[in-house]
């Protein structure tokens, strides 16, 4: 199974104009992005082999890149009310 980065406009294709104006405008939006491709980042960068690390912390990364991506989603979803 090929690797593959999971980007925010890859993951939420039909928010890209709210996302575009919430990074410009909202910063707690815009850190949560960025704290998100940051995980993101790294979880793709373990599971290359470039970085060590064991599967339990590997697993709690994954889980923390799904808590902020339900935040980020929450937010997304209220702009577009």
């Amino acid at each position: 199974m090929p690797l593959e980065h999971h980007p925010l406009n890859r993951e939420f294709p039909d928010f890209q104009d709210s996302m575009r104006t919430l990074l410009q405008k909202d910063a707690h939006f815009a850190r949560l992005a960025g704290e998100y491709q940051q995980l993101d980042s790294r979880i793709y960068e373990v599971e290359d082999g470039n970085q060590a690390l064991d599967d339990t912390a590997l697993n709690g990364l994954k889980m923390q890149r799904v808590a902020l991506k339900d935040e980020i989603a929450k937010i997304l979803k209220g702009a577009q009310s």
